[in-house]
């Protein structure tokens, strides 16, 4: 059931409504069967997946705080602890490498065989990756790390443990939820609120908006370019590369949107997922407002345990540089992503080795004195290199990837010399390009309002101001959208 369908807008209508009408009581109980049908919507019997993933991390925590009472009279039972821990992960663990990465890595296997001459006879398997496997299993993974460090209690109440797992609005792609935020908000009652539930309405409205008017029609020209790379010129493959940095911000961010508003219309709040990540003067700065809540997950259930910036020079990068490798492995099984992680790793250990120069440079070259211009120019760099990530987390194949990476600039002075006349546009549709660019324009311009200080009062206190704004982009969605029903990028992860 996608966000973008007309399946989902009745879904909402009906659970949100019932979720107001029922007592407090049984709310919880609705809103895990009203997330039960969501997620069987998509592939019925991977719900089974679910339940046991659910199961075996209630249990554990629930033993493992059991243990933690008991260690001052029966010592001894930390290392029984640690087991449970260890055993709740790799449980989980597995079930994910299982579905996600065994094709993965028994080709790579396959073709080792093939060179060394090895007779290697296991096949792949024909299994479908269950829809957002890597976010709930994330999100489990967390409930049971923090139960066993003591700062979150285990949840006794086995259905409401379940719904924090499969809460429907982040179930699918998130966003990755810590118990301390969530757990404790299906016990409280909420009110209907016709200011939350307006601000949670607008905030599902732009996320839709970004998803079919920005995002499918950014997606229309990305898909034709990166589907035949070799055909098209630098123009169009640095074109491409553009439209898709924002496709894939406006899908994944209009996805948490609505996830958010959703929610929040019914009273909960989830945490912000983005925040203009293309803004960002760095690639560390990039990465504390890109996907903030699997960001914040790797910092502090990998990198912190790894030993964060609190050992040597080395060791410090040597982290950074796991993290972001396991970051691009975690988003797909496939070497661009491997290689996407690993290029984000190099990027900040590159930067955190040559940031004294860069400052030198740029008080030398009077960059200081213009902070304007020297934000810009941070801005502009960051995006460029971010677009050249973006490159293996979008190509096919690694082939086309690099063709991409080495011939989106050469030439592209002759094709931007030529003019539009002089560009052959082949499969892809100028309207198409000119639609995209100018969502791309719009998303920015409201970007800018938006974050303008005392806007959202202004806002809320002028009715023809807000009405009016309504009903343009419901005229843009219903003009300029595309009502396909495109999956969300991330549904893939």
């Amino acid at each position: 059931m996608l966000f973008n369908s007309l399946e989902f807008a009745l879904f909402f209508l009906v659970v949100t409504s019932v979720y107001f009408l029922l007592p407090h009581a049984y709310r919880w109980s609705m809103l895990l069967v009203a997330s039960c049908a969501f997620y069987m919507a998509f592939v019925p019997v991977y719900i089974l997946i679910l339940a046991l993933t659910i199961l075996v991390d209630y249990t554990a925590a629930l033993w493992m705080e059991r243990m933690e009472r008991m260690e001052s009279v029966e010592p001894g039972t930390g290392g029984k602890r640690r087991a449970l821990l260890i055993g709740s992960l790799a449980c989980t663990v597995l079930i994910l490498a299982f579905f996600k990465y065994f094709n993965f890595l028994n080709g790579n296997v396959a073709g080792l065989a093939r060179l060394i001459g090895w007779n290697y006879s296991i096949g792949s398997l024909s299994i479908i990756l269950p829809i957002g496997l890597s976010f709930h299993t994330f999100q489990s993974m967390s409930y049971v790390i923090e139960v066993y460090f003591g700062r979150q209690k285990a949840e006794r109440h086995l259905g409401i443990y379940a719904l924090y797992v499969m809460f429907y609005p982040q179930l699918v792609a998130g966003p990755i939820e810590r118990p301390q935020n969530l757990l404790h908000q299906f016990r409280e009652f909420h009110r209907f609120d016709p200011s939350r539930v307006t601000e949670g309405l607008r905030l599902m409205f732009w996320g839709l908006f970004k998803k079919i008017v920005i995002a499918d029609r950014l997606a229309q020209v990305v898909a034709t370019v990166y589907g035949h790379p070799t055909e098209y010129s630098a123009f169009f493959l640095s074109l491409a590369t553009v439209f898709f940095a924002f496709q894939i911000f406006c899908d994944f961010s209009g996805y948490s949107d609505i996830a958010i508003g959703a929610a929040k219309v019914m009273g909960f709040e989830l945490m912000k997922n983005f925040d203009r990540p293309y803004r960002s003067r760095s690639i560390a700065e990039f990465w504390s407002r890109w996907h903030i809540s699997l960001s914040t997950w790797f910092r502090d259930y990998l990198y912190i345990p790894l030993g964060g910036n609190r050992v040597g020079v080395p060791r410090w990068y040597f982290n950074l540089f796991v993290v972001f490798l396991v970051s691009g492995l975690w988003h797909g099984a496939s070497w661009n992503f491997v290689i996407w992680g690993a290029l984000h790793g190099c990027y900040l250990i590159f930067a955190l080795a040559t940031r004294r120069v860069r400052e030198r440079v740029a008080f030398l070259s009077g960059l200081t004195r213009a902070p304007g211009l020297h934000a810009a120019l941070q801005v502009l760099t960051t995006f460029a290199l971010v677009c050249a990530g973006w490159i293996f987390f979008r190509a096919d194949s690694l082939a086309d990837a690099w063709y991409v990476l080495t011939h989106c600039l050469s030439g592209l002075r002759w094709d931007l010399g030529s003019g539009l006349s002089g560009l052959q546009f082949k499969d892809v549709r100028m309207g198409d390009v000119a639609l995209g660019g100018a969502g791309i324009l719009a998303l920015e311009a409201a970007q800018w309002v938006g974050a303008h200080p005392g806007f959202k009062e202004r806002f809320g206190r002028q009715p023809a101001l807000r009405w009016g704004a309504y009903c343009a982009g419901l005229f843009i969605m219903a003009l300029f959208g595309v009502y396909e029903h495109v999956n969300f990028i991330y549904f893939q992860f």
